[in-house]
């Protein structure tokens, strides 16, 4: 079954044009302190694309990414072991930003985390959200994950 996942990154502190500029090396997604949202990036696998949401700022999805290292120590954790980040990099631009407002205005998304559960930073996407998401977006032939 194919995983698809949503990031949330304050764009202050790390934006979608950062994430681009790392290019094929991607970046470590660092910084989590959240038992779920850790234990979503240790079910991850290589090439599970995902949404890059700015929250705070913009609260829309900017862009694809997809999964570049699979779960390892987190650099920022200063030896606690009990944190782990993936690596992921940008796939591509979302044509056009999709909202929370217009997430919370699909009855398709009502279900959707990004709706229910909105202070997880990782979380975890339905295939039928991840489509529906990028066919709200313009992006008529999104990128996959593997099964």
């Amino acid at each position: 079954m194919a995983n698809y996942w949503l990031y949330k990154s304050e764009p202050f502190k790390w934006s979608w044009e950062q994430q681009k500029a790392r290019g094929e090396a991607g970046e470590e997604w660092t910084g989590v302190r959240n038992y779920q949202a850790r234990n979503n990036m240790r079910a991850m696998k290589i090439g599970d694309k995902g949404f890059f949401y700015h929250s705070n700022e913009g609260l829309e999805v900017v862009g694809i990414v997809e999964v570049c290292a699979l779960s390892h120590p987190d650099s920022t954790a200063e030896g606690d072991t009990r944190w782990d980040c993936v690596d992921i990099r940008a796939v591509r631009d979302m044509p056009k930003p999709v909202t929370l407002k217009a997430v919370k205005e699909n009855p398709a998304l009502a279900s959707m985390s990004l709706v229910t559960s909105m202070r997880l930073s990782v979380q975890p996407v339905t295939e039928e959200e991840y489509l529906e998401v990028c066919r709200m977006g313009g992006l008529d032939n999104p990128p996959r994950s593997p099964d």
